[in-house]
């Protein structure tokens, strides 16, 4: 073989960093993680197990069905979404902070000097692993559920509202798992990260009810995990923002939550 064969064959196109190169290495890194597969299987078992659980043992007659009196099929078969929107977004920390941690994250800036297509790339794995994972389990849940569920509560999926709900739980779930990627990658550190997670989540709509009752009107539907999650009510609320409004006012706190990434990304050293 000639040396100009040799320079041909090794080309510098060859060795250039491209988004879908980053992208295809990200893909690899992640699912080489044992957590990584464990954290997407529990979200997956929540969706389908809880949504079996109280689809099946659902009694319109009673009063105490658990901390919210889930009336309709949409409520009892999408209950695991609650723990899955959890497991996913722990899923978007670890693998974006999880590197942090081992020390291998100079590795990965090395390859990739620019760092920006390291986040979208990881980003972009989260969200459409999430995405699929939640859509999958949330027809899942729901379909498992109908022939469990007494006659009255019912519903088909062409009632009216049933497939937004369901296509909704699978793209809150992709947004909370690139908030956790963008929490992760801000603060570069798994426990604050899950700390993060959890307060935007479930603390921060509790302790708005402590808020005087207009105060808290006023507040609480703009919460991220409030937001997001009223794509997947049915029979929304009047004082709740709209199914829509709800996924975009969340997927503005992922936005900007990125954009925050983005800076120290771009202005810190790893």
């Amino acid at each position: 073989m000639t040396t100009a064969t040799v320079m041909t064959t090794l080309s510098p196109a060859d060795h250039r960093v491209t988004g879908p190169r980053v992208l295809r290495s990200e893909t690899a890194k992640v699912w080489s993680l044992r957590s990584a597969k464990i954290t997407v299987g529990l979200a997956m078992l929540f969706l389908v197990v809880f949504g079996w659980i109280f689809s099946g043992t659902y009694d319109p007659a009673s009063t105490n069905q658990g901390p919210v009196d889930y009336q309709d099929a949409i409520g009892i078969s999408l209950v695991g979404a609650n723990f899955a929107q959890l497991v996913l977004g722990v899923f978007g920390v670890l693998i974006a902070a999880g590197e942090y941690g081992t020390g291998l994250i100079r590795s990965t800036f090395m390859a990739v000097p620019r760092r920006l297509p390291v986040l979208w790339s990881k980003a972009v794995v989260a969200g459409v692993c999430a995405l699929v994972v939640g859509t999958a389990g949330a027809f899942g849940a729901f379909l498992i559920g109908y022939g469990l569920l007494p006659d009255g509560v019912q519903l088909p999926l062409t009632a009216p509202g049933v497939l937004r709900c369901l296509f909704g739980a699978g793209m809150y779930l992709g947004l909370v798992a690139v908030f956790g990627v963008a929490l992760g990658m801000l603060l570069r550190n798994v426990a604050g990260g899950i700390t993060l997670l959890v307060a935007g989540l479930l603390l921060l709509p509790e302790l708005a009810n402590l808020l005087p009752r207009s105060w808290n009107t006023t507040i609480a539907p703009y919460l991220p995990g409030r937001a997001g999650g009223a794509v997947m009510i049915l029979y929304p609320d009047p004082q709740s923002l709209s199914p829509g409004a709800g996924l975009a006012v969340f997927a503005a706190w992922v936005a900007v939550t990125l954009a925050a990434a983005t800076y120290r990304l771009k202005r810190t050293d790893a």
